[in-house]
């Protein structure tokens, strides 16, 4: 049931009408974690600097969406600068066995854990056993 990560290098129609010699926004896929349990995937995304209102998930087609843009929000003005925030943007191709309408997202302390329900015919059934007389 494992999901895999489509690769970066597919084309999407906004890359097709962008002139990406002139793009400044810079994107870097997010590591993840995922991990199955008895009836849902759950996907862990650190995402430092993003927040609440900067981040995107979507599924369309298939295609499971994470997008989110860093905020730098320094107390003083910025003298000397080694971290550079940057946006995030991550896909992932998910089964027909996930129920998209009850996908949830919760954000703490820049980390991002998404939790993808199996469907109902998807989840493992127990048949009880009877004894006969």
């Amino acid at each position: 049931m494992a999901e895999k990560t489509v690769p970066m290098n597919q084309e999407t129609d906004l890359q097709k009408t962008q002139e990406t010699t002139r793009s400044e926004a810079r994107y870097v896929a997010p590591p993840v974690d995922i991990y199955e349990e008895d009836d849902q995937l759950v996907v862990v995304a650190d995402l430092p600097g993003a927040h609440k209102d900067s981040i995107s998930v979507s599924v369309e087609n298939g295609i499971l969406t994470l997008q989110a843009a860093a905020q730098n929000e320094a107390p003083g003005d910025l003298v000397y600068r080694e971290f550079e925030f940057v946006n995030f943007f991550r896909q992932f191709e998910i089964s027909e066995q996930i129920d998209i309408e009850h996908i949830t997202a919760d954000l703490n302390n820049g980390v991002l854990t998404l939790r993808l329900p199996k469907a109902e015919q998807a989840k493992p059934k127990k048949v009880e056993v009877k004894i006969s007389e």
